[in-house]
């Protein structure tokens, strides 16, 4: 795998339905701005409420507009070996260089089996494709280990990256250790990507990005800068960056007439709400995901309000491509108004 940064895309609709217009202009932002490359349908593109005609679809686009440009990364992953194996062959017939299977979710296989019954047969049936595993049980309730993914590497030597968003070092320090040093980990945290790349026990070689939805050209730099070893001018940046990583959950508290409570709004909801307050397609997520409270608005508007004031370079590619006024978007109530819910 390129070191570098990949986009994990947000899947844009208009009225309920999958935009694919807007998906084009997304893609295209990206691409102009220097992406690595692009994962469609992960956890960002809300994977789990596109029906498989939408997530065939939304690759198939991905792939067409990044061919010769970016590497495309298809998310294939499921807790159906069978449906990934479908979709992983759908994703290799138009085009995708890479697949990205998320550790089966909800059925809880043990690591043992998700290297034998669900990684390795998708490995062994496309032997010439990029295989990712994407470890985050905090998502699915489970994971597989280190250990199993350095057997997986050795016997199937195309599973040759990970996707690691454990939020634990000393599991991305095994995983190195188990898998050597030519093994590509990649980060799937934002807010931790710094410290992945500049541990030398982790030595991870990017990151695949929520953030990078509305600052490609920034993360880039940082990720690029970080592979020259130019460490003190990607801290730098990455110090500038830091409220938009923050917005991947925003927690709040809310009142309710039964007492306060937190309300935790997940990733991709504040990403999206962002997004459409820059003037982006992203449009609202699908159900069961839903809305930012106000609190959670105030939230996304004060860490994009920092960072224009700070560095508004970061988000200026958003205006040359998008054709508008950041800090006019950031001060107009209207550009809101229909993102969050007017009662707990």
């Amino acid at each position: 795998m390129t070191p570098g940064c990949y986009t994990a895309i947000t899947t844009p609709y208009r009225d309920g339905a999958v935009d694919y217009e807007g998906l084009e202009k997304l893609v295209a932002f990206q691409i102009q701005n220097g992406i690595t490359g692009i994962l469609a349908v992960g956890t960002t593109g809300e994977s789990p409420v596109l029906d498989w005609e939408e997530h065939n679809k939304v690759i198939e686009i991905v792939a067409n507009n990044t061919r010769n440009q970016c590497l495309c990364i298809a998310g294939t992953g499921s807790n159906n070996t069978a449906e990934s194996l479908a979709g992983t062959k759908h994703a290799v017939q138009v085009g995708a260089e890479a697949v990205l299977l998320v550790d089966p979710y909800y059925n809880g296989p043990s690591s043992l089996e998700i290297r034998r019954e669900y990684v390795a047969p998708i490995a062994a049936a496309f032997p010439d494709l990029n295989v990712i595993p994407y470890i985050i049980p905090g998502r699915t309730g489970a994971q597989m280990l280190p250990e199993d993914l350095a057997l997986l590497y050795n016997s199937h030597p195309n599973v040759c990256a990970v996707k690691e968003a454990t939020a634990d070092p000393a599991n991305m320090r095994r995983t190195r250790e188990c898998c050597g040093p030519e093994f590509t980990i990649l980060s799937g945290d934002d807010g931790m990507t710094y410290e992945m790349m500049t541990d030398p026990a982790i030595s991870a070689a990017g990151v695949i990005s929520v953030a990078s939805n509305a600052a490609p050209k920034a993360i880039t730099k940082m990720v690029q800068l970080l592979n020259q070893g130019n460490q003190s001018e990607a801290k730098t940046l990455m110090l500038k960056l830091e409220p938009l990583f923050s917005l991947v959950t925003v927690k709040t508290t809310e009142k309710t007439p039964f007492g306060e409570v937190v309300c935790r709004a997940r990733n991709p909801v504040a990403y999206k709400a962002l997004m459409s307050i820059l003037g982006m397609p992203a449009g609202g997520c699908r159900q069961p995901l839903g809305k930012l409270t106000r609190n959670g608005v105030d939230v996304v508007l004060e860490a994009a309000r920092k960072v224009h004031a700070t560095a508004p370079d970061i988000l200026q590619p958003v205006a040359d491509f998008f054709n508008v006024d950041i800090g006019q978007r950031l001060e107009n109530p209207e550009n809101w108004e229909d993102l969050y819910y007017k009662s707990y």
